[in-house]
């Protein structure tokens, strides 16, 4: 059985419900999951799992909006946890990346390179929690021969995406949500639903995340809609 950390926790998100929700998913599939808030201490060591999920929102909380906020949730990612997730890749392993993962780790440059694109204050939004139809690309095996399908969740809009980076799924007003690349030896998937566990009721989207485990994880990918 594979192994992956969820890297959880922040503000605005049931991330302990979502975490766990993703834990479940990926459990039948064979991917044996372990859940923390401690980024920066589960990533101070290289990592032993073939898999790390990034479910979290963490990051400098700079905006003026947040001031009142940040002296309790004011992250930075240490050098030592960058090191790790850039040997975790180095050594093949697959980062799987969900929604505000795209917020996160904003002190560190090289985090968009890796992710394929990045959350961009105040250029980026969202629409308000609500049912969004997911228009599903061919091309690749995490995505080929699903339908579309309709979720609840939020709709990440106008993030700063790498010009290589080739949507697996989009909103249907266009907006990128899905998309999967190589980084180094190791695979990133990054995938922008995930608000709360409405988005992992659907089953479409399980699929896909199943998939997307499997593709990271360079086994067959085998799950079926």
């Amino acid at each position: 059985m594979a192994r992956n950390l969820i890297l959880s926790g922040g503000l605005f998100h049931d991330f302990a419900a979502t975490s766990a929700a993703l834990a479940e998913v990926l459990a039948e599939v064979g991917v044996e999951s372990e859940i923390t808030e401690d980024i920066a201490g589960a990533l101070s060591e290289p990592s032993e799992f073939q898999l790390i999920t990034v479910n979290a929102l963490r990051w400098q909380m700079t905006q003026d909006r947040f001031a009142g906020l940040r002296d309790q949730w004011r992250f930075t990612l240490p050098a030592g946890a960058r090191a790790t997730l850039l040997d975790h890749l180095d050594q093949g392993g697959g980062l799987l990346c969900m929604h505000s993962a795209a917020i996160c780790f904003d002190d560190w440059q090289g985090w968009p390179r890796v992710l394929g694109g990045c959350w961009v204050w105040p250029k980026s939004h969202h629409p308000p929690l609500g049912w969004t139809g997911v228009r599903v690309h061919g091309g690749h095996p995490v995505v080929d021969g699903l339908r579309d399908f309709d979720v609840v969740d939020e709709v990440y809009s106008d993030l700063d995406v790498l010009p290589d980076v080739r949507p697996l799924a989009s909103s249907a007003s266009g907006q990128p949500l899905v998309w999967a690349r190589p980084v180094r030896r190791g695979r990133v998937l990054y995938d922008a639903l995930g608000h709360d566990t409405r988005s992992y009721d659907n089953e479409v989207h399980r699929t896909l995340l199943q998939r997307a485990a499997l593709w990271l994880l360079k086994r067959p990918v085998t799950v079926r809609d």
